[in-house]
């Protein structure tokens, strides 16, 4: 399964200039951690996620540093944190540095990418410019859809096995065996019934074993007691 299999490409961009308020409304609206930030030829030059919007001076929430790490902290770095908490549009609290994938990224990949960087999202591009994004959620779902589909498809394989071992040994004048002595399970057929002889028994295991699907046999069935047959 790669990127382009489960993708999201209905995706919800901004541009530089959108102010902070507005990104912050399209975010709880649209319940979404973060926005790919594009120019007027869909290039993503940003993200700009729920993290970047913590330190706000609008919510009193910016970034304290106690007195001694003020004192050693670069005047590089506390105008960075100032312009992060007070400035108005996107581009000056934007992530420029923007990990991405292609369309043909194998999905395990991703998994590593937003575990290694954690982060939520990713950008999905073609040529450089935005065509998708995979989410947690996504792999989540592309899970749960992988799992559905598996368990389905075995109950379907085991049920039609079971069908055909019960309808051929049907037919066989030999073989008296009750429904309820036939299980299958993932390919697995288990025999639980009692048997006259061991060419009764292994007449038996052949059949299920003649089953297209039927990946091995379970013998679990043991002679009919002596005292049985003395009767």
């Amino acid at each position: 399964m790669r990127a382009m299999d489960l993708m999201t490409t209905e995706v919800i961009t901004v541009d530089e200039n959108a102010s902070i308020q507005s990104v912050a409304k399209l975010l709880a609206d649209h319940g979404i951690s973060a926005l790919p930030v594009v120019d007027k030829e869909n290039r993503v030059i940003g993200m700009i996620s729920e993290g970047d919007l913590l330190h706000r001076a609008e919510t009193a929430t910016e970034r304290r540093r106690s007195w001694w790490l003020e004192m050693v902290s670069s005047t590089n770095q506390l105008a960075g944190d100032y312009i992060k908490s007070h400035g108005g549009v996107v581009k000056d609290v934007m992530t420029r540095d923007v990990l991405s994938v292609t369309e043909e990224t194998p999905v395990a990949d991703i998994a590593v990418l937003l575990e290694t960087y954690r982060i939520k999202r990713v950008p999905v591009l073609r040529d450089g410019k935005l065509v998708g994004i995979v989410s947690t959620a996504n792999l989540v779902r592309a899970l749960a859809m992988t799992i559905n589909e598996a368990a389905g498809g075995t109950q379907a394989d085991d049920r039609s096995i079971r069908a055909k071992l019960l309808a051929e040994l049907k037919a066989q004048r030999w073989a008296e065996v009750s429904p309820a002595n036939v299980t299958v399970k993932d390919g697995v057929v288990h025999l639980w019934s009692s048997y006259l002889s061991e060419q009764e028994k292994r007449a038996l295991i052949v059949a299920a074993e003649n089953i297209p699907g039927v990946r091995r046999v379970e013998d679990h069935m043991r002679p009919v007691p002596a005292y049985l047959l003395s009767y």
